[in-house]
Order: C-alpha cells, then structure tokens, then sequence
C-alpha cells in the first residue's frame, strides 16, 4: 500500500483539481514574493533576518530562506531543533528557555552535532539555574568525548509579553557574568521579543508598543556595558512589529515567521506603509460535500484549521469579492452561508485564522505554482517537525 507521500507524489504536474481534501496548499508564486521582500527589507536596513520556523516546521522552507539571505532559523521546542537539523539546517537558535536534564542533554549533543559540520546553535535562558544546567549538559558532552563546541546563549528580558525573561537592566547583569564563566557558553546577546505587539491593530499602537521595548532594551545593554561586556546582538520582533524593530537603530536581527505565508489574524492588522506588502500563500482546499437550502457543508473542519485567533475566511479566486461566511460546523465540517451557496462538489480555499497551529495538523504542505485557480502541483513539502513540543 502507498504511503500518503508516495500518493501525492504521483500528482505532481497536475492540476489544482487533482488536489484531495482537505488539505493545506501553498501558492508557491505568493509565498516567494513574501520572502524576496522580506529579504530586499533587510538588506535596505541592514538587519540580519532570522525567521521563526515553528511557523512552517519545513527543512525543506527553512533552507529556502536561508538561501534567499536568512542567517539561519529560530526555533521554540528542541524537538523542533532536532528535526530540522535532520534536514540539513546548520544554523538554529532555541528561542525559548529548555531546563529539563533530559533535554538539556539533547541540545548539548544537537550543539555538538551542528558544530561538527560548520554549524551553530543558540538558546535563550532567563535564570542562574538555567545556565548552571546548560553548562553541565555542555560539559558532559565534553566528557563522553565530545569535541569541544560552544553554545551561543541569549539572556533573555521580558519587554511586554508577560512571558519569559528577566525584567530589564540590571537583572540581566548575573545572567551575563554566569555565562561568562563557563567555556563552553558564549554571551551572544539579548532575545526581546514581544509578542503580544503583533497584532495589536493600529500601526501607532504597535509603534509605541515597540518604543517601550526598545528603551527597556537599552536599559539592560546600559546595565551590562557597564560592566565592561559587550552586546553583541539584540534580537526579536515579529511579522507584525518588524519596521519598528528594524528602525529602532537597536536590534541587529529580526525574527518574523508568519511572513511567509501569513493568516486572517495579521490580516487586520492595520498595515504600517514601511511594511513590506505580505500576501496571503497559505490556503486550506476544501469540498463542499452537502448542500441545504440556507446552507451549505465542506469537508474542513477544526482537525485542518486552528481556531485559536478566529475562524477561516474564504478566499475569492479571480478577482471577485468574497461572498460566503464560513462558521463552526465542529471537527470534520465547516458551515457556509450567503446569498449564492456554492454547488454540491464545489471547492474552495480558506485562509486560516493562525497559520502557525494549523500547520501542525498536516503531514504535508502541497505547492502550487501559477496560481490557484489554473496552477499546477509543483512539490509536496514534508512538514519535518509536526508535534515536535518537546
């Protein structure tokens, strides 16, 4: 029996309507416009990029955009780490804080494993404890006969999110002179990034959202120069916040990651005019599969969408205005109503609420090139680290 790649494998060259649903389909010709932006911005300002590939979970996406100019990727979980250094990633950063023993192990090995050919990897802390286990993970690889690699690690503060990290200025000090003493950690810099910025809606909100944070990081680069050390980088931002960041004259790399594809969540968001003009390559096919008289039914449900930051939306193919409302209909079904119901056999695109968790629901992500209405099916995209939380 044929695997489900080895299936989707054998409609590469057709068309959009030998794709079965539901399923999550990149518009490959979007989602490249969305990185040569990205990439032409930062090269305007000057800012290294490093996107978040929780985003998308693709070696495949991830090597994409570091050729395209990335420096590398961003990460949240070790597990996600692992997978796409599996692909071939060499340059990952663990956005986040990891304190299990257990885990601090694999991202001491992951550290040594990447070291060995040319790569590098980061990780954020945000305590003494934090860095004293690091170490330990760090120094056991060296003693089971490891060679010697070093660890790039970001203190992390807290500038808004309410989240991770330490308050900023002077709290961040200790981090620092703990990092210091150990030969097999490197203070690479700050990781400020505020979350919760990104969508709020207004283009002056965000700004002065951001203002906050980059005072608060010049507070703790204050605090820390004064001790005699160098900050190296300062990192953060975020597909919603990324000009204010890059013109802040304070961050050094920016980590935006739903760029690529984007969502109906970063939709709303009332578009800042230095921001470059992201498009939607990011859609769910679906097939109507039922038809009532105020209604009708398709096949995509919660299992093919998240719903955490709202429903889909359908998307108008052609130019025409959206005309259906796409409502719960629970796990296997979406509800759509309006005034012209499509036909029974009938298939449409949504565009996900929040692209990030709805990835995780799918295998595979299937490109399209030439558009959705007459492309063609031009690569199957496995997505490397789905479930990979820990």
């Amino acid at each position: 029996m044929k695997t489900l790649h080895d299936r989707l494998k054998t409609t590469l060259g057709s068309g959009v309507d030998a794709i079965d649903t539901p399923a999550l389909v990149v518009d490959l010709d979007a989602m490249q416009r969305n990185l040569n932006r990205m990439a032409e911005f930062a090269r305007k300002h000057g800012v290294r990029w490093r996107p978040h590939a929780k985003m998308h979970k693709s070696s495949v996406l991830a090597r994409l955009q570091v050729q395209a100019g990335a420096c590398g990727v961003c990460v949240q979980k070790t597990a996600e780490a692992e997978a796409l250094a599996a692909g071939g990633v060499q340059d990952i950063y663990i956005s986040n804080e990891v304190i299990a023993p257990a885990k601090l192990a694999r991202v001491a090995a992951l550290a040594h494993q990447l070291a060995a050919v040319g790569g590098q990897l980061a990780i954020a802390v945000d305590s003494e404890e934090g860095v004293r286990r690091l170490a330990e993970a760090m120094n056991a690889q060296r003693a089971a006969g490891a060679a010697a690699a070093v660890i790039d690690v970001f203190v992390e503060i807290d500038v808004g999110q309410g989240r991770c990290g330490v308050p900023p200025g002077t709290p961040a000090v200790a981090l620092v002179h703990a990092i210091r003493r150990h030969a097999a950690l490197r203070f690479a810099g700050l990781q400020a990034y505020h979350g919760r910025a990104q969508h709020l809606r207004g283009a002056r909100e965000r700004r002065d959202a951001v203002a906050a944070v980059v005072r608060a990081v010049q507070a703790s680069c204050a605090a820390i120069e004064a001790e005699g050390v160098t900050v190296p980088l300062v990192t953060g931002a975020g597909t919603g916040t990324l000009v204010c960041e890059a013109a802040s004259g304070v961050f050094g790399e920016l980590q935006p990651g739903s760029f690529l594809f984007m969502d109906v969540d970063y939709a709303r968001n009332e578009r800042d005019a230095a921001q470059p003009a992201f498009e939607h390559a990011l859609f769910v096919r679906t097939q109507v599969i039922s038809v009532s008289a105020d209604h009708a039914v398709c096949d995509a449900g919660h299992k093919s969408h998240a719903i955490d930051s709202g429903l889909p939306l359908v998307h108008a193919v052609g130019g025409e205005p959206a005309s259906l409302e796409f409502a719960n209909g629970g796990d296997e079904h979406g509800l759509l109503r309006g005034a012209r119901l499509p036909a029974l056999g009938d298939c449409l695109w949504l565009v996900p609420g929040h692209c990030d968790p709805t990835v995780n629901l799918h295998d595979h992500l299937i490109g399209v090139a030439g558009g959705l209405a007459k492309g063609r099916i031009q690569r199957i995209i496995r997505v490397d680290a789905r479930g990979a939380l820990g």
